[in-house]
């Protein structure tokens, strides 16, 4: 991306330079639209699940900002030789999914591909001066987590044959949920930024909030919501390799504590799928927060503060 043109435009009000979830660009003084896309291969064997859990994660960039998605076109790769049964029953996983959230799917584009491949491009608003984005974090702000962590664990689990019904039920569950009710409350109640958690994980997402919010944090492990077979699997090392590619990327800016186990590092830097909303909200509405999301069933988890250090302490 550093090879294109920079963008000035003032209606563009979130755009490339912090990295966020979508893009957002003012039509009036009412309206700002929300832009995002994604797509990827299956992370479950069932493609009625697989194709709910990709438009659960694409409509979670829209609610990361909290926006309200409208729109979205469905972008596909398929293999020619494959059963179009198959197809038939990604896209109703994923137009059910979207009925869910009230977004309509209006059309899209499909190509062959050796590989399937499923998610939307996603149109949301979102009132000019209220999006929330991945900077603004303050120091004292409580970091609140929606979802549990421990998706690209399972998954990894899942396609090598080492994860039960039980545990694949979970792990579907957590993903196919949509990011809808926690965006709500945390629009109800105001944050000072947010975003979801995916590819980049816990602490490569944190990282990137705090860096663009000048701030640093302290996370407690202890607090920190996971799937509970997760912590077996990474005991076993079964850790995608994108995990541990985020591990590289963030080590130098990580203070990790001296009880942090391998695992538990696996664990905070495990690459999510459609994973929940980290929030940073102000101490004094904190309270609320967590008493919104229990109001609409969703767990929020306290997992840290932010600090003035410009590092993340773990412990």
């Amino acid at each position: 991306m550093r090879h294109l043109p920079s963008i000035e435009d003032p209606n563009l009000l979130v755009g490339i330079n912090t990295g966020d979830d979508a893009a957002v660009y003012r039509l009036s003084d009412e309206i700002a639209i929300i832009q995002t896309v994604d797509f990827f291969p299956p992370v479950v064997d069932d493609p009625y699940d697989y194709g709910a859990i990709a438009v659960a994660n694409a409509l979670s960039d829209v609610y990361a900002m909290g926006g309200h998605p409208l729109l979205a076109l469905n972008i596909v790769g398929f293999p020619d030789n494959l059963d179009k049964d198959i197809l038939a029953e990604i896209l109703k996983g994923g137009s059910e999914k979207a009925s869910e959230a009230g977004v309509i799917i209006v059309g899209g584009h499909t190509i062959d591909d050796p590989e399937p491949k499923y998610g939307l491009s996603v149109t949301g608003i979102v009132t000019p001066g209220h999006q929330v984005a991945n900077q603004g974090a303050v120091a004292g702000d409580k970091l609140v987590l929606t979802k549990p962590l421990g998706s690209g664990i399972l998954t990894t689990a899942h396609k090598n044959e080492l994860l039960d019904k039980a545990g694949l039920k979970e792990v579907v569950d957590v993903m196919a949920t949509l990011n809808k009710d926690a965006a709500d409350a945390m629009m109800e109640v105001g944050a000072h930024a947010c975003t979801d958690v995916t590819g980049f994980g816990l602490l490569g997402h944190l990282k990137r909030l705090l860096d663009n919010s000048n701030v640093g944090a302290t996370i407690t492990l202890q607090d920190v919501p996971v799937i509970g077979v997760a912590w077996d699997l990474a005991d076993r090392m079964i850790i995608p390799a994108g995990s541990m590619k985020n591990q590289m990327w963030i080590e130098n800016d990580i203070d990790w504590g001296s009880s942090i186990t391998d695992s538990a590092r696996a664990i905070l830097v495990d690459a999510q799928t459609s994973g929940g909303l980290l929030i940073s909200v102000a101490p004094e509405l904190h309270g609320k927060l967590l008493a919104e999301l229990d109001k609409r069933n969703v767990k929020g988890s306290t997992i840290g503060t932010v600090t003035e250090t410009s590092i993340i302490s773990v412990v």
